[in-house]
């Protein structure tokens, strides 16, 4: 009598997007059965989300927006489209194209709410379009002579092209010189912790290609002309988008539904399993090691998906050679951390002067990216917008997260949380925003390896994707995976594409994987 064949088993690290939307696939498309390690006790990996005292934090902000309907199909099935109308929307009287059918958020949670995509600049104490518009408002916050500057610096970048041999000549080529001294060279530096000047330009061809001040121009003509019968047509090409999808309760109860209903379908969910070792026999993973000590477990496995930190990744492998090389490069990759502090306060004193209703007539935006540079916070978001249900109290207070981007073990990272608190809400009463006496409560959370940076040994990368391709059944998957500024859309892309690699057997489907993301459109057009 023949053996009952035993179904063949991967190990996926990481509970991220990339890991639960593998597993999840695993699980749908294949007989094989998903084991996901976690190192923490968290689920959704940077799209989790953090409830404090009632109040629910998004961590980076993620608007649920793909250009892959693959992708949006998935989400929705997760978590449809409301088809009644959100308690601001509601108060407010907001009409919104409901989903026929679809769930009501006043009566469940498991729904997706419609959202309107607001998001400014603050620079100057005064709020510009993101990305930079071409109007009246525009002009009058930069003054006679700013205006005269940018004008004139971007016909030189017109007539007088840059090697785009970094970040800094990319910005200048599509926007002229005082446009990305004014809007870009301060923030990014923010961001990356290093001049644009000495970042590659191939962060700009992922984030913002595509993008420039002629697109902003023909974008604003192409609004003003086209009529409503051909925006509502699909296979007319919207731009900048205006809306998003976001689960009621942040993107962390997406992951957290994805992770209850891949164990409710039989696959595994280790929380606190950090990967110690990667055991391989030949070119070959055979097993994976979590844990320590007494917790320690050796799982066998027929594939890897890892969504680990590839310098974490090249340390763990055992039972073969790996050149000096090879982890010197992954050893030195480049990332850069993340704060948020969480303030709720009585208001905000920055006005309303959009025509957008809002409960309490707070400004509109989801999030505000801060360019004064007295200050080190890069951006403040409004979870009121994001959703209302993430607010305890939405009607009479404002939640919002101030983010800061830092390194392991610099001075914003290693002051205490009080202190770093205090230190946060004096920089947005300084340039106006809130008032210290409005806050009622605060937070601080921090967040290891947020951002894969594009300096340094990255480009060398390539070597290190090389020699890890080598190992048959690994399957590098997600921003910190691939070490690449993946959307979460990308990041599930690339999950998506390894089940499929190895559901049909397409050993060639490795190239695929990595080139996710690397697409030459603006991210958020479609």
């Amino acid at each position: 009598m023949e053996e009952n064949k035993q179904p063949t088993q991967a190990i996926v690290i990481g509970a991220g997007p990339a890991g639960l939307t593998a597993a999840y696939e695993l699980l749908e498309k294949t007989d094989i059965h998903p084991v996901v390690v976690e190192a923490t006790a968290e689920i959704g990996g940077i799209s989790r989300t953090i409830s404090y005292h009632g109040n629910r934090m998004d961590i980076g902000g993620h608007r649920f927006f793909s250009k892959n309907e693959q992708v949006m199909q998935w989400w929705n099935k997760f978590m449809p489209l409301q088809g009644a109308p959100a308690c601001d929307d509601i108060l407010l009287d907001r009409k919104k194209d409901f989903e026929s059918g679809g769930p009501d958020p006043e009566k469940t949670d498991r729904v997706m709410l419609i959202r309107q995509r607001v998001s400014r600049i603050f620079f100057l104490k005064k709020f510009f379009d993101y990305p930079v518009s071409v109007k009246w408002q525009t002009f009058k916050n930069l003054g006679f002579w700013n205006t005269l500057r940018a004008g004139l610096g971007y016909f030189k970048s017109v007539c007088f092209k840059r090697n785009e041999d970094s970040l800094e000549a990319f910005y200048i080529n599509r926007f002229g010189k005082p446009l990305y001294q004014m809007f870009f060279e301060g923030y990014t530096e923010k961001v990356w912790g290093v001049h644009p000047s000495r970042l590659g330009a191939d962060w700009g061809a992922q984030r913002v290609k595509g993008l420039s001040l002629t697109k902003v121009v023909s974008d604003m003509f192409r609004k003003v002309f086209r009529s409503q019968k051909n925006i509502e047509q699909k296979n007319v090409e919207t731009s900048l988008i205006e809306q998003f999808i976001y689960p009621k309760l942040g993107p962390g109860q997406l992951w957290e539904t994805v992770a209850s209903d891949i164990q409710r379908s039989g696959g595994e969910l280790l929380l606190n399993s950090p990967v110690k070792v990667v055991n391989i026999t030949g070119k070959r993973i055979t097993s994976v090691v979590t844990g320590e000590g007494e917790n320690e477990k050796t799982i066998p496995c027929d594939s890897v998906f890892s969504s680990m930190a590839i310098k974490d990744l090249i340390m763990s492998l055992r039972g073969m050679d790996i050149p000096d090389e090879i982890v010197n490069i992954s050893q030195n990759l480049p990332y850069r951390d993340f704060i948020t502090v969480g303030l709720l306060v009585d208001k905000l004193l920055i006005a309303n002067k959009t025509n957008i209703k809002t409960i309490n007539n707070i400004v509109p935006d989801t999030w505000i990216y801060i360019q004064e540079r007295d200050v080190k916070i890069g951006r403040l978001q409004i979870f009121n917008n994001w959703s209302p249900y993430m607010v305890s109290d939405y009607r009479n207070k404002v939640w919002i997260g101030l983010e800061y981007f830092c390194t392991e073990g610099d001075e914003l990272w290693n002051m205490s949380d009080d202190d770093f608190i205090r230190f946060a809400i004096d920089e947005v009463d300084k340039i106006q925003i809130i008032r210290k006496e409005d806050v009622q409560d605060s937070t601080r959370v921090k967040v290891k390896r947020a951002y894969p940076s594009y300096f340094g040994s990255y480009y060398q990368l390539d070597k290190v994707i090389t020699f890890l391709n080598q190992i048959e059944n690994l399957y590098c998957i997600g921003r910190n995976g691939q070490h690449r500024y993946n959307n979460m859309d990308h990041s599930m892309l690339t999950a998506m594409i390894a089940v499929d690699s190895i559901r049909t057997g397409d050993v060639s489907a490795k190239e695929a994987i990595w080139n996710v993301n690397t697409e030459t459109d603006y991210h958020e057009k479609k």
